[in-house]
C-alpha cells in the first residue's frame, strides 16, 4: 500500500471534480483525482450529453413530419432505433478525449482509478493507496432515486443510467417522474416511434411558472404524450415487455418499458464521511456559503454532493469557488439567484432568478412583469415557431428573474442570467443592437416593454415633445 501526499484530492471526475482537478493542477499545486466509474461522470456518460443526442435524432424525425407548412411534402420517417442510439454512442465518444485520464494526466493530475473512502480526517484510500492532502474536495455527484413504490424492485426498471443502452424501441414506455428529464425522455422515445404515458405524482414541470410550463406540455400532449398529473403511483407491476402502474385514483396504466424518473440522491453512502468526520444529510454533504464542510475544515464538496441545485453548470461554478478559497484562501461563497436551468424539450423551456409567483410574494407591489410573445418576433414567424412567451420579473428597474419558454430558450436565458449575474438594469438590454431577424430580438422587446408606459402613456412626456417642437431649434 502505497502513500502518496498532495495538496489537493478530488474525489469523483464529473464535470465539478474536473473542473476543480485541472484549475488547481494548471496553477501548480498537486492533485490526485478518484474516480470509481467512468471518466466525465454523470453528464458526460448518462445524464445532460446522452439525452440531448437522443433529443437531436427526434428532432430530426420530427421535422421529416412537419414539412407541409413549409411546402416540403410530410413523410413517415424509417427510424432505426439502433442507429439513433449509435448517434448517442458516437455523441459521447467525440466529448469523451476531453475528460480523460490521459489528458488530465497530461495536465499533471494523478489519476487512479477505485473508489475512495475516507479512513481518518485527514486520509482517503482507493485501490489500495492512502491519499494524504491538505484539502479533499468531494464531487462524488448523484445517482438515481428509486421511488419505495411496492413492487418497483421487483420488475425490471430503466433509469438515465440505463435508459441509453436500449437497442429496440419500447413499444409502450411508461415515465415515471414529469420533470425535466421525464418530460424529454417522454417526447425524444414519442418522437422516434414508441407509445409514452409519464405518470406525474403532482403537477408534470411543477417546479417552473406554470403558464410557460403548460406552452411545453400543450406541445407533447399535441405530438400524442399522454399525460397523468396528480397521479402517484401506488404500486408496479408485471415482468418485461408487459408492466403495469396503478396510481392513487385506481387508474392502472400498461406498457412494455418503466423508466423511472423521479428524483436523484447524492452519491456519498461509499464515502466513510463519518471516518472523517464530515457531517451529512440526506441531501449531500453538509457545507457553508463557501461549500466548505461545517464539520472538517480540509473538506468542501461541490455539485450534487453540495445539496444545492443539481445541474452541471452548478457543479462547473463550484469549482471556481472552491479553487479560490483552496489555492489562494480568498473569500468566496456560492450563490442561487443569478444560475439558470432549461428543459430542452420542443419547445424549451428555462428559467433564471425568481419566477413570477416566487416575485409576487418577495417584492410584492413593487413588481412590475413584462412579456414578449414569439408570435411577435420575425424570425419565429419565418420559421414557424411562433409558440412561445419571454416573461420578466422587474424589480426598481433590474430584472430579478426571467421565464422563457420557447424554440432555443436555452439560449436567449443567457441574456438574462449575464443581467441578474452583473445587476445590469433594463436599459442595458433595450439599449442593445442585435442583428436582425434573430429570436434574440424578443428579450430586447421585452426590455423595450418594460420603457413603453413611462415613454408613451406619460403625459409629461408628451409635454415635453411638443415644447420641443414648438421652441427647439
Amino acid at each position: 500500500m502505497a502513500r502518496i501526499v498532495a495538496d489537493v484530492c478530488v474525489i469523483g471526475a464529473g464535470s465539478g471534480g474536473l473542473s476543480v482537478a485541472a484549475g488547481a493542477a494548471q496553477m501548480g499545486a498537486s492533485v490526485v483525482l478518484i474516480e470509481g466509474r467512468r471518466m466525465g461522470g454523470d453528464c458526460l456518460n448518462w445524464g445532460c450529453v446522452p439525452s440531448k443526442a437522443l433529443l437531436a435524432a427526434a428532432k430530426q424525425a420530427r421535422a421529416m413530419r412537419s414539412g407541409a407548412a413549409f411546402g416540403v411534402q410530410p413523410v413517415e420517417p424509417l427510424i432505426s432505433f439502433a442507429g439513433a442510439q449509435d448517434h448517442v454512442r458516437g455523441v459521447i465518444a467525440t466529448i469523451a478525449p476531453h475528460d480523460s485520464q490521459e489528458r488530465f494526466e497530461w495536465l499533471g493530475v494523478r489519476g487512479i482509478r477505485a473508489w475512495g473512502r475516507f479512513l481518518s480526517p485527514t486520509e482517503v484510500e482507493a485501490g489500495g493507496d492512502v491519499i494524504a492532502a491538505r484539502r479533499f474536495v468531494i464531487a462524488t455527484g448523484s445517482s438515481p432515486l428509486i421511488p419505495p413504490v411496492p413492487g418497483i424492485a421487483t420488475v425490471p426498471c430503466l433509469t438515465n443510467e440505463t435508459v441509453f443502452d436500449l437497442r429496440e424501441r419500447p413499444d409502450h414506455l411508461l415515465v415515471i417522474g414529469g420533470g425535466p428529464l421525464g418530460m424529454e425522455m417522454a417526447q425524444a422515445h414519442r418522437r422516434l416511434g414508441s407509445r409514452v404515458t409519464v405518470i406525474e405524482a403532482q403537477k408534470a414541470l411543477g417546479r417552473e411558472d406554470p403558464e410557460l410550463a403548460a406552452i411545453v406540455l400543450d406541445r407533447l400532449r399535441a405530438e400524442g404524450v399522454a399525460i397523468a398529473e396528480e397521479a402517484p403511483a401506488e404500486e408496479v407491476a408485471g415482468t418485461g415487455g408487459a408492466i403495469r402502474v396503478r396510481v392513487r385514483d385506481g387508474r392502472v396504466f400498461e406498457g412494455s418499458h418503466l423508466l423511472v424518473a423521479a428524483g436523484r440522491r447524492a452519491n456519498l453512502e461509499r464515502l466513510g464521511l463519518d471516518a472523517a468526520g464530515v457531517a451529512h444529510d440526506g441531501r449531500g454533504v453538509t457545507v457553508d456559503a463557501g461549500l466548505r464542510s461545517v464539520s472538517n475544515r480540509r473538506v468542501y464538496a461541490v455539485g450534487d454532493a453540495a445539496g444545492g441545485p443539481q445541474f452541471t453548470h452548478v457543479a462547473g461554478y463550484h469549482a471556481g469557488i472552491v479553487i479560490r478559497s483552496m489555492l489562494f484562501g480568498l473569500p468566496a461563497k456560492a450563490k442561487t439567484a443569478h444560475i439558470p436551468r432549461a428543459t430542452y424539450t420542443d419547445p424549451e423551456l428555462a428559467q433564471v432568478g425568481l419566477t413570477e409567483a416566487e416575485a409576487r410574494r418577495r417584492h410584492g407591489s413593487r413588481l412590475t412583469v413584462v412579456r414578449w410573445a414569439y408570435r411577435d418576433n420575425d424570425r419565429a414567424v419565418a420559421e414557424g415557431r411562433t409558440d412561445g412567451l419571454v416573461k420578466v420579473m422587474v424589480v426598481g428597474g433590474r430584472p430579478v428573474g426571467a421565464s422563457i419558454a420557447g424554440a432555443q430558450a436555452g439560449e436567449l436565458v443567457a441574456l438574462w442570467a449575464l443581467a441578474i449575474a452583473n445587476r445590469l438594469k433594463m436599459r442595458a438590454i433595450a439599449e442593445t443592437v442585435l442583428p436582425y431577424p434573430t429570436l434574440m430580438e424578443i428579450n430586447k422587446r421585452a426590455a423595450g416593454a418594460y420603457f413603453s408606459p413611462r415613454l408613451f402613456d406619460n403625459p409629461w412626456v408628451r409635454r415635453a415633445v411638443r415644447l420641443v417642437q414648438r421652441f427647439g431649434r
